[in-house]
């Protein structure tokens, strides 16, 4: 189904946004925030990581209107709400209060900084507690400016979701917290630090399966009174219990937010569970004080003191504001979980919901596209394969250039390769991975060489071909291997490239760390003058928590130096330097979906189906990351390239393989 937007087929889009809980550090956002007036007081520093419940609902573009139709999490469906998509009557729908304020609210906010016209959102699924700690308003107002962003093509990062969303919260009689519309980042673990007015943000790697369970405690408490009490207690300390407050929100959060930073790393479920319960008691001991009548927490207390569930449960802790609204607990497995939650509500008579924290799927596969004709470097290419001609490495040995590209994906831990070959070719290639050679030319290698050929003879066996008899592009290309890659992300890498690091990380390492480390996909970027944009796919994008790191807005392949120079210009760098895709990528298996609708619908680019647009849709639907690589590439799918890959290459590769 397709609906026009400014001239434009615009598709039907789903969109799922989770609540988010907060792990550790719990009211340091707001506290933080006080160093505006007192510079003494610590940073807030706070884990939070995104539900695997939340809402659900299908968007499309409206020329006049915002029209929201809201389900419940009883399912309850609302009456259709719906406003005009104008700045005074948004404004006053988000200040009057109410279910669907934070709705205007975000809306005037879009509207306020970008040319938009009107939204139709079908919330046709919610299944998140609400007044639970769980930032159920939260998840709604990043729901709408994820929808604005992603209809509208915004660009603008998570990030820039997120405060959009902040921003638009608090345009209502709401006053969430910074931390609130974390939810934007998914179910993947965030620190957040909380500096005044400057909120910081990085994104963190579990380094195994953490099983908590999140527990309705089925009372109630009252969060106003909480943040009321609490508050009092900023900007100065004026007695022993609000110096307490102060201490632990401040240096003592800071300590158990870094050791809790460090286990979750690691992996070190134990060590994790032991800090909630550290931090539980370090919060009662520091805040109980100054809001006995709410932070007493009955309820909360019977739970975490419950002793048929310990067996089961590492450590424990309130969420959100404390209380007895919400608690977390960390099992020691899935089963144990399980095991905890019927006890829990068997005996305690609360309800639970699972939530489980996964590391980002390690990257085993690379896929190699090796099944060109090789144009440019006719008539050579009716003698042998271009992925086949000869390089010398940094050893000095001639090897077939598709052999250093493979050595390269194993450089990266890769453990399969597929190679896409011609089915004609597919005994060139078969010889050179996986048949020795003749005995009599085998005895006549040096010790060194028959190594060598032991070395390729083992590598062969990692290795899978397959064939595409049609060439129509390199997004089809890359579609061939769907079934052989699965639903895992995979390091993609060119047939007709070399690659060498300047560091002592290879390339593809690089950015296989890259993508561990933020669990999107990844694009490697190289620095390129603006003469030479129009030869390569460029982007666009927005700095991260380091130089090398990019949030990408924009693809675009091959474009003018007018166009990058308006568009595409990065701070940082030189004048007339820009961006270009350096020829390896970490995708996630989700490319597949998009390749396989141009393929169905015959929706080519200069005659073939490509990965530039695939990959803006990815960016659009999960985000993508830039990596800008400490390395170089060789292209040797044209005569001059392949002259200086010769020289340059032996100049730059590291020695590599046996011997």
């Amino acid at each position: 189904m397709f609906h026009l937007q400014f001239g434009r087929a615009q598709a039907l889009m789903n969109l799922f946004v989770p609540g988010r809980i907060c792990l550790f550090g719990e009211h340091s956002d707001w506290a933080g925030g006080y160093r505006r007036i007192n510079a003494e007081i610590e940073k807030g520093y706070a884990i939070i990581v995104g539900t695997n419940q939340g809402v659900y609902g299908e968007v499309k573009a409206h020329s006049t209107k915002l029209i929201f139709n809201a389900t419940l999490n009883d399912g309850t469906r609302m009456p259709p709400w719906e406003t005009p998509m104008e700045p005074d009557a948004l404004l006053r729908q988000a200040e009057e209060g109410g279910f669907f304020s934070e709705v205007a609210g975000v809306a005037y906010q879009v509207l306020t900084h970008y040319q938009v016209r009107g939204l139709e959102i079908n919330n046709y699924r919610t299944d998140l507690p609400i007044k639970k700690g769980l930032s159920s308003s939260a998840a709604i107002c990043v729901f709408v400016a994820r929808a604005f962003n992603r209809i509208y093509d915004l660009k603008m990062t998570v990030r820039g979701e997120m405060e959009v969303a902040y921003n638009g919260e608090i345009t209502t009689p709401s006053r969430c917290g910074r931390l609130d519309q974390g939810c934007a980042y998914g179910n993947r673990p965030i620190e957040m630090a909380f500096n005044g007015d400057r909120l910081d943000i990085k994104e963190l790697s579990a380094g195994a399966e953490f099983h908590y369970l999140i527990v309705d405690l089925m009372a109630g408490k009252d969060t106003r009174e909480i943040l009321s009490r609490l508050n009092r207690c900023y900007p100065f300390a004026e007695d022993a219990v609000q110096r307490n407050v102060q201490s632990y929100l401040g240096p003592i959060n800071r300590r158990i937010v870094r050791e809790a930073v460090e286990a979750m790393k690691a992996g070190n479920a134990i060590r994790l569970g032991t800090l909630m319960t550290e931090a539980q008691a370090e919060f009662d001991k520091n805040l109980q004080p100054a809001c006995p009548s709410q932070l007493t927490a009955p309820a909360l207390h019977r739970l975490l003191a419950y002793e048929p569930i310990k067996p089961f449960i590492l450590g424990g802790k309130g969420v959100g504001s404390q209380g007895d609204g919400t608690a977390q607990l960390l099992a020691k497995d899935a089963e144990s979980r399980m095991r905890a939650a019927e006890i829990i509500v068997r005996d305690l008579g609360m309800t639970c919901l699972d939530l489980t924290v996964s590391p980002a799927k390690r990257v085993r596969k690379a896929v190699i596209p090796a099944a060109g004709f090789g144009t440019r470097l006719f008539p050579a290419t009716k003698a042998i394969k271009k992925e086949l001609f000869p390089v010398v490495d940094g050893n000095g040995r001639a090897k077939p250039a598709i052999f250093a590209i493979v050595e390269e994906a194993i450089a990266a831990g890769i453990e399969e390769v597929c190679i896409l070959v011609q089915g004609r070719d597919r005994e060139l290639f078969e010889e050179i991975f996986c048949t020795p050679p003749k005995i009599e030319n085998f005895n006549k290698l040096s010790e060194e060489n028959r190594q060598y050929s032991d070395y390729m003879m083992e590598i062969g066996h990692r290795i899978t071909f397959l064939s595409q008899n049609v060439q129509d592009g390199f997004g089809h290309a890359v579609y061939c291997a769907r079934s052989w890659v699965g639903n895992e992300p995979f390091l993609l890498l060119l047939g007709d490239h070399l690659y060498t690091s300047t560091t002592g990380t290879p390339c593809s390492r690089q950015l296989v760390d890259a993508f561990e480390s933020t669990g999107r996909s990844v694009v490697g970027l190289k620095e390129t003058p603006g003469s030479e944009v129009h030869h390569y796919g460029c982007v666009s994008g927005i700095r991260g928590q380091t130089s090398e790191l990019l949030s990408i807005t924009e693809f675009i392949e091959k474009p003018n130096i007018e166009y990058a120079r308006e568009h595409l210009r990065i701070d940082g760098l030189d004048e007339d330097t820009f961006l270009t895709v350096f020829g390896q990528y970490v995708l996630s298996p989700k490319v597949f979906e998009y390749l396989e609708t141009n393929i169905r619908k015959n929706i080519r680019e200069r005659g073939e189906f490509q990965l530039t647009s695939c990959l803006d849709r990815l960016r659009k639907e999960e985000g993508v990351y830039g990596y800008l690589i400490k390395g170089r590439r060789f292209d040797i799918g044209n005569p001059a390239a392949y002259l200086e890959a010769l020289i340059e290459f032996r100049k730059v590769s590291p020695e590599t393989g046996a011997g």
